[in-house]
């Protein structure tokens, strides 16, 4: 205890500390540098946990009837009350709902044919047209999957009416009907199956290395242009001092946004926390270092803020991309998932979901915090390298 107390106090002596008032009076005076803490991450979990979502709903639906029957329409009324689909309206053939459908004026359309009442009494299959604008396959599958339970649905209401018909899809290949299969899901660690939570403690972690790179970035470049770097080589600070003042503020700062987004996480989107909180904590401390590690080497490669903001458009991307923050990594190529191992957001996302969803503990996650704790040596290493290299 008293090592870690004599060594707390040889890096925070008098000068350091004199460093890192210096270093909030002058975040405190330069306001766009303190809004960035705050406005930027505010609106990105707020954004983004609205606006990102795989729920599909109110998809424009054509119809082109040509049974013209109580039956028909009931079966539309069934579609369009699902709130899955809406009526975008009815067509006289198959060409004009085609030509509706490649002009993006539809996301979908039914054809009902003709006999369809005849063939409903009679007991017999129905095939139903069920045309899908595929630009967007994402949706197209979402689509599908809505129709093909709305109409399962629809024929359980039929057999319970005595009248034992079934819809068959075009594309559906046929199936034995000797047997059947019920299943009964359970949604483990999001029961209510709440989109926004996958979503906002993925944006959690890019919030604290984007962030965190930029205003690190932005912060050194602007003392560089103002001229106080060559003041801070005229004072008896040495070189790593200086570097504990610079790092030392952005990192509290950043880890006071850290309680605030966690924060947020709860009150507005109600994201469970069934895990401990100091590992929530410890992999953000590391995940801020990373952040102004990065922004700070982007900084010493840069003369003026405008070409670190440039520089940061040839990093941020490939961290957002590859962090598995928006979209499972599961869903990407094999080349790509294994490129992920080498992006920290990536092993922080990892962290705070198994963490606040599943309550894992750091026997499951050790990995993942032995992964972001070597990128945040060799970052805050190579900061400091070029840091020092600067300053000479």
């Amino acid at each position: 205890m008293r090592a870690i107390n004599e060594l707390f106090r040889r890096l925070f002596n008098y000068r350091v500390r004199a460093l890192i008032q210096k270093e909030f009076r002058q975040i405190r005076r330069d306001r766009r540098l303190a809004i960035s803490l705050i406005l930027p991450p505010t609106l990105q979990l707020l954004l983004f946990g609205f606006a990102l979502s795989a729920t599909v709903s109110n998809i424009r639906l054509g119809v082109v009837d040509d049974s013209r029957t109580p039956e028909s329409r009931e079966l539309i009324a069934t579609l369009t009350e699902s709130k899955s689909f809406r009526s975008a309206g009815y067509y006289a053939s198959v060409d004009q709902l085609g030509d509706a459908l490649s002009r993006d004026k539809l996301d979908a359309g039914i054809v009902i044919p003709y006999d369809y009442v005849r063939s409903l009494q009679r007991g017999q299959t129905i095939t139903v047209q069920f045309l899908l604008n595929a630009m967007n396959a994402n949706t197209a599958a979402i689509a599908q999957g809505y129709a093909e339970g709305v109409l399962q649905t629809y024929n359980r209401g039929l057999a319970g009416a005595g009248i034992h018909a079934n819809f068959t899809p075009v594309v559906a290949s046929d199936v034995s009907r000797r047997g059947q299969v019920l299943l009964h899901p359970d949604y483990l660690y999001n029961p209510g199956l709440v989109a926004s939570w996958f979503i906002v403690t993925g944006v959690f972690g890019l919030l604290l290395i984007l962030n965190g790179s930029i205003v690190a970035s932005a912060a050194m470049v602007k003392e560089r242009e103002r001229g106080t770097i060559e003041q801070l080589l005229m004072s008896p600070a040495g070189t790593y001092e200086i570097i504990i003042a610079k790092i030392a503020p952005l990192f509290a700062l950043l880890c006071l946004m850290v309680f605030f987004a966690i924060g947020m996480m709860q009150l507005v989107f109600h994201v469970p926390f069934h895990g401990a909180l100091p590992l929530v904590l410890s992999g953000a401390a590391l995940c801020i270092l990373c952040g102004i590690s990065i922004g700070t080497v982007i900084a010493t490669f840069s003369k003026s803020a405008e070409q670190a903001q440039l520089t940061s458009f040839f990093v941020n991307p490939p961290l957002s991309t590859l962090s598995g923050a928006f979209y499972p990594i599961e869903g990407m190529p094999h080349v790509l998932q294994r490129l992920t191992v080498l992006n920290p957001v990536y092993h922080f996302v990892v962290i705070s979901r198994a963490t606040l969803l599943k309550g894992s503990g750091f026997a499951a996650l050790w990995p993942n915090f032995l992964a972001l704790l070597l990128f945040t040596v060799v970052l805050v290493s190579l900061s400091v390298w070029r840091f020092r290299k600067q300053l000479s």
